[in-house]
């Protein structure tokens, strides 16, 4: 592992660069123990002090794990779907925040992938799925529901269809797309969303599941998509003109 110390770019994070390409080229395993600060400090010619900086850097991304005591020391984590899943959703709210990646283009992904894994949900979705689904139709229904929660519920009941395609890489690269949206649909909520024609989409869907439809969960999965889009739109050039 080597580094540019003519390279302007950070120190530290080249340091936690060059050792994730290790743990991710397999070269450095999952639960090895990493060098000692002083031997990583000697290693890269740089401070202490920029190795732990490197270190907290790659803790940041659940790539290391640090244990104290006489066995103690930073080690390659184990990471999982749930531990990946949060860090996705977090880069991927930023971006689209930030206007990095537009709500169309987020819009189109999500709900690409939400066909698919509907075709897979037909065939594979247990009792335990739709159940799911149904419990959040339910609280949907609640007139004293408030506009948070509601959305809370539209994320948890699109997970569950996400769920029952079975396939966790699916789930996880949905994750971004479907919760990344949410402050955005927090927004169009308070304004324009209406709550029936979404849980009437909602409960199409789960028919669509119950039934083995999979044309029907695709068809409804498309008015969805255009129901958003056009939503999203209305409200933002509702905002652009009141900026202007």
């Amino acid at each position: 592992m080597k580094i540019d110390h003519d390279n302007p770019a950070d120190l530290s994070a080249q340091i936690a660069e060059a050792i994730r390409d290790s743990i991710i080229s397999g070269a450095m395993i999952v639960d090895e123990r990493l060098p000692s600060e002083s031997d990583l400090a000697e290693q890269f010619d740089v401070s202490r002090s920029t190795i732990r900086e490197a270190l907290k850097r790659l803790a940041a991304q659940s790539l290391i794990r640090t244990q104290r005591g006489a066995f103690g020391g930073a080690f390659v984590n184990r990471l999982s779907y749930d531990d990946a899943r949060e860090q996705l959703i977090t880069t991927s709210t930023l971006l689209l925040s930030m206007n990095e990646v537009s709500f169309d283009t987020a819009c189109e992904a999500r709900f690409a992938l939400e066909r698919a894994c509907a075709s897979m949900a037909v065939e594979r979705r247990l009792d335990a799925h739709l159940d799911i689904m149904e419990r959040e139709i339910a609280r949907q229904s609640d007139a004293d529901l408030s506009d948070e929660a509601f959305c809370a519920s539209d994320v948890t009941f699109h997970r569950a269809l996400v769920d029952a395609a079975c396939n966790p890489v699916l789930s996880y690269q949905l994750s971004g797309s479907i919760e990344a949206m949410q402050p955005l649909m927090n927004m169009i909520t308070f304004t324009a969303r209406s709550r029936a024609q979404i849980i009437e989409i909602h409960s199409e869907l789960t028919e669509a599941l119950r039934a083995r439809d999979t044309q029907a969960a695709k068809n409804t999965l498309n008015r969805l998509e255009s129901y958003t889009k056009q939503l999203a739109h209305a409200v933002m050039s509702a905002k652009s003109k009141k900026r202007h």
